[in-house]
């Protein structure tokens, strides 16, 4: 493997390279912003469930409508990419996530859960186009033999976003003790309002105040210079045997790039469906036992762990090659999440929240590894591995339904399965090559 990113054919394009440390701090600020707002989705998910008496499966419909616009929105969000430029995109993004937020307003006034699931699903689309946008350019902004450990420095802020979001979430969100139809039949109707308003609140205001930041945040990226790189500015970093001439191949011939979009599709997958149950699995007598809003806090550890565990893979992947970096995390994973399904108590808890620390370089790594060699073709892959992040709306559905018919326990046997590819991915999987002639 020549490299793990693409490199510019015009070095005069990102002016030399002087404004790389500027473009990346800034940069950093959406990585934190859509960490931390994806991460609230594990707060919700407890929160809605209570309130609409929802059981496992349908609680993460919130997850799958979420994850699902990553689905319908990474293809046309490549294009528009290619088009407009990763600036523009990055802008368009923020707007629509924007949006999306406000959509929480009404939502939680009319009490509707498809309202909420249609507010999710125009945020993620928004998240969508700024995944699709800032990943790529986050590789390509630098050199191409340190592009996985800059993109592994990035996501490190994301992660502090998702470390925060859960403490912030169950401070504001899961502090509104959520009434029982027992408890509302002792109630006052001024009780019942007053306790619906601050039920209301307790989404509104934390998503009004994200709206507001994602508004500010896309005019500042409005008005900044940053480096400009198009499309057609990227030229592949080299893999034997291929032409890269060839006018008529596309990303999905590349069989390391096909192989990368199933590793984020079970990455985020099996990452996604542990976040969301963990406040409930840490609840359950036989784990820990705690109120949703102290278990709440304790999800800050899973993605705090990720956070601890990309600043250390952004060093260590400047040493060892990514791929085998990739597949021992994948194996301790692996080998975390059994353990938590065979004991109890703090061992349990402790083992599952310990995962964190080694999903940390998962997302970063496979989509380095998985754009390698694409070129021309590097936006059409990004596209393509961001659609693969409907993982995460399909396998929590899945983990879901075995958590209603085996138990919460023993549902983890999902992300185990997930962790087994992902270690392939990083041995084998990844190693460049040609799928097709001509695609």
């Amino acid at each position: 493997m020549a490299s793990t990113a693409p490199t510019t054919s015009n070095v005069k394009t990102i002016n030399g390279g002087e404004n790389y440390n500027f473009a990346l701090t800034v940069l950093t600020s959406l990585f934190f912003m859509w960490g931390f707002i994806t991460c609230l989705n594990d707060i919700l998910i407890p929160h809605l469930k209570t309130v609409f008496t929802l059981n496992y499966t349908q609680a993460m419909f919130i997850q799958f409508s979420f994850f699902t616009a990553y689905a319908v929105v990474s293809l046309p969000a490549g294009m528009l990419v290619e088009k407009i430029g990763y600036k523009s995109g990055i802008v368009i993004g923020l707007i629509t996530a924007g949006f999306g937020c406000l959509l929480f307003y009404p939502s939680a006034s009319m009490q509707s859960y498809p309202m909420f699931l249609g507010a999710l699903f125009v945020l993620a689309g928004g998240i969508t186009i700024l995944q699709v946008a800032a990943n790529p350019y986050v590789a390509i902004l630098g050199k191409p033999e340190t592009a996985s450990s800059r993109l592994n420095l990035t996501q490190a802020f994301n992660s502090l976003g998702t470390t925060i979001a859960p403490y912030f979430g169950s401070l504001i969100i899961l502090s509104v003790a959520v009434k029982t139809v027992e408890d509302f039949k002792i109630m006052s109707a001024d009780e019942i309002s007053a306790y619906k308003l601050a039920e209301a609140g307790a989404v509104q205001v934390p998503y009004l105040g994200l709206a507001a930041a994602l508004f500010v945040i896309a005019a500042i990226f409005a008005v900044i210079k940053l480096p400009k790189i198009e499309a057609g500015d990227i030229k592949a970093s080299g893999i034997e045997g291929v032409n890269h001439h060839d006018k008529h191949s596309s990303a999905w011939g590349y069989k390391h790039l096909v192989l990368g979009a199933i590793g984020i599709f079970v990455y985020v997958g099996g990452e996604v469906a542990i976040g969301s149950f963990l406040v409930n699995y840490i609840g359950q007598p036989f784990i820990a036992g705690l109120k949703e809003a102290d278990a709440g806090k304790y999800v800050s550890f899973y993605w705090g762990g990720a956070m601890v565990g990309r600043f250390i893979g952004s060093a260590v992947q400047r040493k060892i090659k990514p791929g085998k970096v990739l597949a021992f995390n994948a194996l301790v994973a692996g080998i975390l999440v059994i353990i938590s399904m065979l004991t109890f108590g703090q061992i349990a808890m402790w083992a599952i929240l310990a995962v964190g620390l080694f999903n940390s370089i998962m997302f970063p790594t496979i989509f380095t590894l998985a754009i390698d060699g694409l070129g021309k073709h590097t936006g059409q892959a990004s596209g393509i591995l961001c659609t693969a992040i409907v993982g995460g709306a399909i396998i929590p559905v899945v983990q879901g339904y075995f958590a209603d018919t085996i138990g919460i326990h023993h549902a983890f046997f999902i992300p185990v399965l997930c962790y087994i590819y992902i270690a392939y991915y990083g041995i084998k999987g990844h190693k460049p090559s040609y799928l097709l002639s001509k695609a």
